[in-house]
């Protein structure tokens, strides 16, 4: 089996370094998102909600919320409820946003509802990480998923139990983000490098003039503030500087669950010889059933057999030839005819023997 997906990527990373805006880059310290949380009631749903039974949660909130009403539920009394779900809302606060903006939200289930389906979310405060409330949510859902069950026959596309919200939370509190507050602004870069690093503070520097950024490490560039009423332009400008970052080291990342292999064009492999063998055990069972004679007062039994057989596929030793470019790393590596699967334990092997130049990640 050729690996395909080598190919494809050693077409796309297979160019010279080119240059980036610096907001692609880097990030300006202070200039960042906010994570929200709340947990809610969803109310509407066509009898898919949480089974009250087993999820007491849901019938404590729904008593909390009545009374905040004014309505007094009798004691001893068990709500048998089908449309009504507890569920957890989360957002994402932009930088800047102001109070009366509208914010997108997820919705998705807590307890055991089948279905969020056509449901309409009361309102829940969106609460920091510091507990102060900072939006509002409250909306009808859009559940990107379908289902129907009948006569023990389920069928299901997509996900039933979580949908969005769009502008359904309204900001009602503002994150301050203190940016030049002490005369400077602190670029971060997005990876670590000593080089990039340098090269952004000199385009900066050329831009703006000597002594305007000062590369403090790897990843950390303070640059002088103008005046407050020349911040806004002046980083428009900062964000649109090109700049070209040096190129990132050799590095095979392998995501061992799916068996996907990405590398960078980087990479280099030495000569080396490789084998590597299929192993495949196939195991059939049967059942036997055993009939007791006429008259014996036995009964049925029913046995299993089983059938074990191994097979061991060829492992001829094969010459992988080393190469300068990505394109030969990739021909070298499809000449083996192994899976990605295969792949993984072969560059694994590759690099305790010293034959590949780069670094393995394993995800």
């Amino acid at each position: 089996m050729r690996i395909a997906l080598l190919g494809v990527v050693a077409a796309l990373l297979f160019s010279p370094a080119h240059a980036e805006r610096l907001k692609e880059l880097a990030n300006i310290q202070g200039v960042r998102d906010n994570p929200l949380i709340g947990y809610g009631l969803m109310v509407g749903l066509d009898g898919t909600g949480d089974q009250t039974m087993q999820t007491p949660f849901t019938t404590q909130s729904l008593n909390n919320m009545l009374q905040q009403l004014g309505i007094t539920i009798p004691q001893g009394v068990n709500m048998q409820l089908k449309n009504v779900a507890a569920v957890m809302v989360t957002a994402t606060l932009p930088s800047f946003a102001r109070p009366g903006q509208n914010i997108d939200v997820t919705v998705s289930s807590m307890g055991n509802a089948k279905s969020l389906r056509g449901g309409t979310l009361l309102m829940t405060p969106l609460k920091g990480v510091d507990g102060a409330t900072y939006a509002v949510a409250q909306g009808n859902m859009v559940v990107g998923g379908a289902g129907a069950a009948a006569n023990g026959s389920k069928v299901q596309v997509n996900q039933l139990s979580s949908g969005r919200i769009p502008a359904g939370a309204l900001v009602e509190r503002t994150v301050e983000a203190p940016v030049g507050a002490e005369g400077t602004f602190t670029i971060e870069l997005n990876r670590s490098d000593f080089g990039t690093a340098q090269r952004a503070m000199d385009a900066i520097n050329r831009q703006f003039g000597p002594g305007t950024a000062e590369a403090m490490d790897a990843r950390v560039i303070r640059v002088q503030a103008p005046e407050p009423q020349r911040r806004v332009g002046f980083l428009a400008q900062l964000q649109d500087l090109e700049v070209t970052p040096t190129q990132a080291g050799a590095r095979v990342v392998v995501n061992a669950r799916t068996g996907s292999v990405v590398m960078n064009q980087a990479v280099r492999v030495k000569d080396c010889a490789v084998a590597h063998g299929n192993l495949s055990v196939v195991i059939n069972t049967e059942p036997v059933i055993s009939q007791p004679g006429a008259l014996s007062g036995g009964s049925t039994v029913v046995a299993q057999t089983s059938q074990i057989s191994v097979n061991q596929g060829g492992g001829a030793i094969q010459m992988v030839r080393g190469g300068a470019s990505l394109a030969d790393v990739v021909k070298g590596l499809n000449s083996l005819g192994a899976n990605p699967q295969d792949l993984v334990s072969i560059l694994q092997a590759m690099k305790s023997a010293g034959a590949l130049s780069a670094e393995l990640e394993i995800i």
